[in-house]
C-alpha cells in the first residue's frame, strides 16, 4: 500500500502520520488496541465480487513481535469458499470508547494442522462448534470441521487517539472554526518491509 501523502489536498492525513516510530514501537500501539477491541470484522470477497464481513474474535496467545492474526472457525462455513476464491482480505477493529482503530489487509492462509488448533484452542471456542451428538462432530479441537484462519498483513494501517474525549471534541471544532484539519490522534502504517522483519524475529524466538 501506498504511504504517499498530498499534504496540499489531505492536510487531515499529512499532520495525523506518524512515521517516527520503531517497528516494535508501532507493533506495541496496535496490540493495545486489540487488547481493548476484542473482536474484529474480518471481511472477504465472493465469487460475484460481493464483499461479506462478519465478526471474529482473534485467537491467543500474542507474541511481542506479532502481527498476523489467527481465527478458528468452522471448515463448513461461507467464508471458507470465500477464502478459496480470493484470499486477499481485511481485518478491523474498532475501540468505540477511545476512537482507536485498525485495519489489517493481507492474504488469509487456510490450514487443519493439528497442531496449530492446539495451539490456538480454548474451551470456549467449542460453543460454536456445537456437537452433534454423532461421535465425530464433537466440537472440540479433534472435531473435523475445526480449520485455522491465518492472516498475514501486506500493511496494517492504525489511528491511536492522543488525547481524551474532551480534548478530541475541542480539536474538531478549532479545526471547523480556524479551516485548519483538526487531527486529534495519530496514524500509524506497519509496512510490507516492517511486517516480513516482525513475523521473522517471532520465527526465530
Amino acid at each position: 500500500m501506498s504511504t504517499q501523502i498530498n499534504k496540499e489536498l489531505d492536510p487531515y492525513t499529512a499532520k495525523a502520520q506518524n512515521d517516527n516510530l520503531s517497528p516494535q514501537e508501532k507493533i506495541e500501539g496496535l496490540h493495545e488496541i486489540l487488547k481493548q477491541v476484542k473482536t474484529g470484522m474480518l471481511t472477504t470477497r465472493s465469487a460475484d465480487g460481493c464483499m461479506h464481513s462478519r465478526a471474529m474474535a482473534p485467537a491467543g496467545p500474542f507474541s511481542p513481535t506479532q502481527v498476523s492474526l489467527v481465527f478458528l472457525a468452522n471448515r463448513a462455513s461461507h467464508k471458507f469458499d470465500e477464502i478459496e476464491n480470493d484470499s486477499h482480505v481485511n481485518v478491523s477493529f474498532y475501540d468505540e470508547k477511545s476512537t482507536n482503530w485498525a485495519s489489517y489487509s493481507g492474504k488469509a492462509y487456510i490450514t487443519q494442522d493439528k497442531e496449530k488448533i492446539k495451539k490456538h484452542w480454548s474451551t470456549a471456542t467449542s460453543a460454536w462448534f456445537g456437537d452433534l451428538g454423532d461421535g465425530v462432530h464433537k466440537g472440540d479441537e479433534n472435531d473435523p470441521r475445526v480449520a485455522v484462519i491465518e492472516i498475514i498483513p501486506d500493511s496494517v494501517r492504525y489511528w491511536v487517539a492522543t488525547s481524551n474525549a474532551v480534548g478530541r471534541a475541542f480539536d474538531i471544532a478549532k479545526g471547523a472554526v480556524t479551516g485548519k484539519a483538526a487531527a486529534p490522534g495519530e496514524l500509524r502504517t506497519i509496512t510490507k518491509e516492517e511486517i516480513q522483519l516482525l513475523e521473522g524475529i517471532r520465527h526465530k524466538a
